[in-house]
C-alpha cells in the first residue's frame, strides 16, 4: 500500500522541533537504554533463540480452487471455493476461522461502524455490500481397511462481522486435512478501501478484483487463531498454500490476475500469443493489445458469450485480479540472479497510455523486480502485472493495483513500493494486520535503494532527514496497530520513520556489508514463513554479530528521540599543539554512533567516529583529540543522517573569551 511523502509532509504541523531551545538538563538514562533484559527470552523448539524458526517449526496449509462469474449487469461476483486446509499444528482443532472481508464494505461492519465522519481512505460508507453464503460443508477422509471414504464434519457456522467460525462435529486432528466448500456471492464496490474498486473509462470498466473469497485465518504457534477482524488500515495476515481459480467474464475482456494462465489457447488470439511468446524473451517492452485494438473484435476469440480464464499460482498467501475490455496490454522480460526469467505485464485504459505514463510501466516493474532480486531474494513468481485503475496502490502476490492518472515519478514511487512489497509481506509473510511495520516500513526502506539504482538514479533524490525530523516524534509509536494508529501519523509510523530505522542501522550502526548480510539471511529464513518482530530483531543481532537491543527499543518500541550536542573543548595545558579534550552529550534518551567533524586553524579537517558504546557510561562522554593548532569548529553529524531535534547544538565554536592566547 503506497503513501504519498509529499502530501503527508504538508498535512503534518510545521516545526515542532526546528528550533528547540537546549534542555537544560539531559533526559538520557544509560542503565535504561541498555537494560540486558529488553529482548532476553529463550528459544522455543519452534522460534530459536537465534531468529530463527526452530527445529520443529510448523505452520499450517491452505490450497484454494476458486471458481468465479462476473455479471455486469447485476454489478457482482459469484462462485464457490474449495479449499484443502492442512492442520500441521500439534493441536486438535475444534473449530476453524475464515476471514470475510468483503463484509467490511457496508455501514453495519465494524469498519463502517468506525469509520469518521470525514471518511478516508480506508472508509467505505455508502455502499450496502458484504458476502452471501449459499453453502458451506466441511469433509475429512475417512479410511474403512483399504477403503477410502469421505465423511462431513460440519456442525455449523457462525459470521461475525469479517470472520466466520465453522464448528466442526469432531476436531481435526495433528497431520490431518479437510476440505472446505463454500458457495457464495457479493456486490462489487466501486472503492473498496483503496485495496479493490471498478474505474470508468472511455472504454469500458476496469475491475481490480481483491478479497474476493473466504480465505482461511492463521493459526500459529504465537497466538492460536489470529482473528483480529478487518477495519481498512490493518491489512492481511495469510496462510501459503497453492491456488487454481478459473474468472469467466465477458467475452471482450482481458483478465489478468496472480500467477501463470495456464489456458491462453482458449482465451487469446494467436497473434497475441505470438507476442506474449516474444515479450518473454525481450528486455523491451512488447505491445500485446495497443490502443488501436482496444475496441476491434479481431483482438478477442470470439464475438459473443463469455470466457473462462484459468490461472494457477503456487506458494502464495494470496491471489487477484483484474479485468476489462478496456486494456491496453504490454509485456517485457524479467532477468532473475539464477538464470530464471519471469513476465513483467502492464495493463491500462488508453486516457494512461504515452510514454510519460503507463507506456514505461512495464519498463519499471522489470527494474524493480531485478534489482530487489539480487539485493534481497529471487522474485519466485512467474509473472508479475501492473493494473492502472481506481486504487491508488495496493499489492497482491504478482499483481499489483496503482492510480490509472499515475506519471514519470510517481508512477515509477507507486510502482516500485507496491511490487517491493512481493517481498514484505508476500515472501516473507508477516501480520501486517498487527505489524504494519514490518511490511511497509522494510518495504520503504528497500525502495529507497531500488529508486537510486533505476535507470542511473532517474527518479532519485537523496532523503532530508532534517526535513522529516519534526514529524518523527511525539506521534504514534512505530510498534502499534495499524488501526490504533492515528490517520494523519499512519505514514509515519509505519512507512517513514521504521523506513528510515533501517538506513540508520545501515549507514550509522552496522555498516553496509553487516546489515546487507543480515537483512538477505533474514529473508531467507523466514521466506513463506511467520516471523513475529522478535524473530527480525534477534536474527539481525544473529547474523550481524551486535547486541542491538538498545535500537529497537529506542527507535522502534519507544518514541524516543535523538540530541547529540558538543558540550565543550579544553587544551592540554592550555596549549592546542598539545592536544585537546573534547566533551560531547546525549541530551535525549535515544543513544546512536557519534560522528564529528574537527577544523583546526592549520586547516586540517578530520572526523572523529565513536561507537555507541560511549553512552554505557552516561549522558556525556570526553575524549582526547591530538590537535596542532586552535579548533575552529566542531559538527557533530557532518552529513544530517540524524534526525536530531535540536540543531543549535550540533556545532561548537570558541567564544573570543575563551580562544586561547599566544604567549
Amino acid at each position: 500500500m503506497k503513501i504519498n511523502k509529499i502530501l503527508l509532509v504538508c498535512a503534518l504541523a510545521i516545526g515542532q522541533y526546528a528550533e528547540a531551545q537546549t534542555p537544560v538538563t539531559s533526559k538520557y538514562d544509560h542503565r535504561d537504554a541498555f537494560n540486558p533484559l529488553f529482548n532476553f527470552m529463550p528459544g522455543t523448539a519452534y522460534r530459536s533463540g537465534t531468529g530463527a524458526p526452530g527445529p520443529m517449526y510448523w505452520q499450517n496449509k491452505a490450497d484454494y480452487k476458486i471458481n468465479i462469474k462476473l455479471d455486469e449487469a447485476a454489478n457482482t461476483l459469484a462462485g464457490d471455493v474449495e479449499i484443502t486446509y492442512k492442520n500441521n499444528s500439534p493441536d486438535k482443532l475444534p473449530f476453524l476461522w475464515l476471514q470475510l472481508d468483503q463484509n467490511q464494505f457496508n455501514n453495519e461492519s465494524r469498519g463502517g461502524k468506525t469509520t469518521t465522519i470525514a471518511g478516508g481512505r480506508f472508509g467505505n460508507t455508502g455502499f450496502d455490500g458484504g458476502y452471501t453464503v449459499q453453502f458451506v460443508s466441511v469433509e475429512k477422509n475417512a479410511t474403512n481397511g483399504k477403503k477410502v471414504s469421505t465423511r462431513s464434519v460440519y456442525a455449523e457456522h457462525l459470521t461475525d462481522d469479517t470472520r466466520m467460525q465453522i464448528r466442526l462435529s469432531e476436531p481435526m486432528l495433528p497431520n490431518e486435512e479437510v476440505k472446505i466448500k463454500i458457495s457464495y456471492s457479493f456486490k462489487i464496490p466501486r472503492y473498496g478501501s483503496d485495496r479493490m474498486g471498478k474505474q470508468e473509462t472511455q472504454d469500458g470498466i476496469i475491475y481490480e478484483v481483491a478479497q474476493w473469497y473466504p480465505r482461511m485465518s492463521v493459526y500459529d504457534d504465537v497466538e492460536g487463531w489470529n482473528t483480529l477482524p478487518y477495519l481498512g488500515a490493518g491489512e492481511f495476515y495469510l496462510e501459503y498454500g497453492d491456488f487454481e481459480y478459473n474468472i469467466t467474464v465477458p467475452y471482450n475482456h482481458i483478465v489478468v490476475g496472480s500467477g501463470e494462465l495456464i489456458n491462453p489457447n482458449e482465451v487469446l488470439t494467436a497473434e497475441q500469443i505470438k507476442r506474449l511468446n516474444e515479450a518473454k524473451n525481450s528486455d523491451k517492452t512488447v505491445m500485446i493489445r495497443s490502443a488501436e485494438e482496444v475496441n476491434d473484435a479481431k483482438s478477442r476469440p470470439r464475438t459473443d458469450g463469455t470466457l473462462t480464464w484459468k490461472f494457477k499460482c503456487k506458494q502464495a498467501r494470496d491471489v487477484a485480479w483484474a479485468t476489462s475490455k478496456a486494456f491496453i496490454w504490454d509485456a517485457c522480460k524479467i532477468n532473475l540472479p539464477s538464470g530464471k526469467t519471469s513476465l513483467a505485464q502492464s495493463v491500462y485504459p488508453k486516457e494512461s497510455n504515452g510514454n510519460d505514463a503507463w507506456g514505461r510501466s512495464s519498463e519499471y516493474v522489470k527494474g524493480c523486480i531485478e534489482f530487489y532480486s539480487k539485493y534481497v531474494y529471487e522474485y519466485s513468481y512467474p509473472s508479475a502485472v501492473n493494473v492502472a485503475g481506481v486504487v491508488g496502490g495496493m499489492e497482491y502476490p504478482g499483481i499489483v493495483f496503482c492510480d490509472y492518472r499515475d506519471k514519470t515519478e510517481s508512477l515509477w514511487g507507486v510502482t516500485d513500493h507496491e511490487f517491493g512489497h512481493n517481498w514484505f509481506p508476500m515472501i516473507v509473510g508477516s501480520n501486517e494486520r498487527k505489524y504494519a511495520w514490518m511490511d511497509e516500513g522494510f518495504n520503504t526502506f528497500i525502495n529507497s535503494l531500488s529508486t537510486k539504482n533505476f535507470n542511473n538514479g532517474e527518479y532519485y533524490s537523496p532523503e532530508n532527514v532534517r526535513q522529516m525530523t519534526p514529524y518523527y516524534y511525539d506521534r504514534d509509536p512505530i510498534v502499534n496497530i495499524p488501526d490504533v494508529i492515528q490517520d494523519n501519523n499512519l505514514g509515519i509510523a509505519a512507512y517513514m520513520k521504521p523506513g528510515y530505522g533501517l538506513t540508520m542501522l545501515r549507514e550509522l550502526v552496522l555498516g553496509e556489508k553487516r546489515f546487507d548480510y543480515a537483512f538477505k539471511e533474514y529473508v531467507n529464513r523466514w521466506a513463506f514463513k511467520h516471523p513475529t518482530p522478535l524473530d527480525f530483531f534477534r536474527t539481525m543481532e544473529d547474523a550481524a554479530g551486535e547486541d542491538l537491543g538498545w535500537f529497537w527499543k529506542g527507535w522502534y518500541i519507544n518514541d524516543w528521540k535523538i540530541d547529540q550536542g558538543v558540550k565543550d573543548v579544553t587544551y592540554v595545558q592550555q596549549d592546542p599543539t598539545k592536544g585537546s579534550v573534547i566533551t560531547i552529550e546525549n541530551l535525549e534518551k535515544m543513544p546512536m554512533p557519534v560522528t564529528l567533524e574537527i577544523k583546526e586553524a592549520n586547516g586540517t579537517k578530520k572526523r572523529v567516529q565513536l561507537p555507541y558504546e560511549i553512552w554505557q557510561r552516561g549522558s556525556t562522554w570526553s575524549f582526547r583529540y591530538d590537535s596542532k593548532s586552535a579548533i575552529e569548529t566542531i559538527v557533530i553529524d557532518p552529513d544530517n543522517k540524524l534526525p536530531d531535534v535540536n540543531t543549535r547544538n550540533n556545532q561548537w565554536k570558541p567564544s573570543k573569551f575563551s580562544a586561547p592566547q599566544p604567549n
